[in-house]
């Protein structure tokens, strides 16, 4: 039986792996797709997947696209308007949902409305709106399945098992390339320093959130939201490795975790087909090989991301937008070589102390809360 998909950030790392899924796996449709402004790669993936619909959020790349393939049947949209339009359709599946940033949102709300199932990828989503994405997700009865690696892998390690009796759920996380270093050693990183992730081949925002251990913030305020459970029952755990993706203790003392090599392929594809597991022609671990696996804990002394992010889930409401905001904001002031590494901190406790919380915000309250902390970030950058 054919599958059929809408994917939000076909462009990007996870919604191009996706598309290499669907080339090795003829049951699976193409729907729509949609992307940012790179006109030249949407052009390549409509010719080869013909899609029903596509959606460019820039108007002017949707202008220049539907020039390049007016000889095709595929009609170009823009926008958010665009993105509603493609996750409110009867004709598909799947929602793949793995853009960037708090547009994920609406869609996402878009597609559950419609008893859709999503194959998450957009950490924003939840981050923010976890109040309203997961009561809704049970009430349509349609499944949220995790993309995220870690996620995923605390998804497979508790099938057939009783939620009540998780004790906890062990998040693992590489490090990240600075690993080990001193907030002193930290203070002059380059750009190019923290784009050299050790283990992953990730977009450039995310392997920035992995240096500063943001992105496992906000993986944690995420495996709340996704897994029911309180804060305080998620451990990060420090495996340089990258071999236990996962793991879930349960009352018992027994540990169940997900295991295998660093390639997303694995949860991209275990969503989309769950509970099946296909066959796939990816690398295997050796254990031979590898010869032991290492565990530390966490410095939150000097990489401060996962104790703001702590701060952020506690305080509730909209703090988690801002601290997502603040960070998403100071992070592309990183990539513009306009502020230090370690300021990428400073500016998320600024934000999130100059925010006053709203309990049980609204989407249209999530998003003001986002505007503002952009704005507060840009009225005090030439300060730093």
């Amino acid at each position: 039986m054919d599958r059929r998909l809408v994917i939000l950030g076909s462009t990007g790392s996870i919604g191009t792996q996706t598309l290499e899924i669907a080339d090795a796996n003829p049951d699976l449709k193409i729907v729509a797709l949609a992307a940012g402004k790179n006109v030249k790669r949407m052009e390549e993936q409509v010719r080869k997947y013909r899609p029903s619909y596509c959606v460019m959020w820039d108007e002017a790349a949707a202008g220049d696209l539907r020039n390049r393939i007016a000889d095709t049947d595929t009609k170009v949209l823009s926008g958010m308007e665009g993105l509603l339009f493609i996750s409110s359709l009867d004709e598909y599946d799947i929602l793949v949902t793995a853009i960037v940033g708090m547009i994920g949102i609406r869609p996402t709300i878009a597609a559950l409305e419609k008893g859709k199932t999503i194959a998450l990828a957009n950490k924003e989503t939840l981050v923010t709106a976890g109040h309203i994405i997961m009561p809704l997700s049970r009430s349509m009865n349609a499944p949220i399945l995790p993309v995220d690696s870690e996620h995923s892998a605390i998804f497979q390690s508790m099938q057939g098992m009783p939620k009540d009796r998780v004790e906890k759920i062990i998040l693992t996380a590489s490090g990240g390339p600075f690993r080990g270093k001193s907030r002193s050693q930290l203070a002059n990183i380059r750009v190019e320093d923290a784009l050299k992730h050790p283990n992953w081949t990730m977009g450039r925002k995310i392997t920035i959130d992995s240096a500063t251990l943001v992105n496992k913030g906000l993986e944690m305020i995420e495996a709340k939201w996704l897994f029911d459970v309180n804060l305080d029952q998620i451990h990060v755990l420090i495996h340089p490795q990258s071999i236990l993706h996962s793991a879930v203790q349960y009352k018992d003392g027994g540990i169940m975790g997900q295991m295998g090599v660093p390639d997303m392929k694995l949860p991209i594809q275990y969503a989309i087909f769950y509970p099946d597991r296909r066959e796939m022609d990816t690398p295997r671990v050796d254990f031979e090989t590898l010869g032991a696996m290492t565990f530390e804990k966490p410095d939150e002394e000097t990489f401060l991301g996962l104790p703001m992010a702590r701060k952020a889930s506690a305080i509730g409401g909209s703090m988690p937008s801002v601290f997502n905001a603040a960070n998403e904001r100071a992070v592309a002031l990183f990539l513009e070589r306009k502020i230090r590494f370690l300021e990428i901190y400073d500016l998320i406790e600024a934000s999130m102390e100059n925010h006053k919380a709203v309990a049980n915000p609204t989407v249209e309250q999530i998003l003001e809360a986002e505007k503002e902390t952009y704005e507060f970030i840009e009225g005090i950058v030439p300060c730093l």
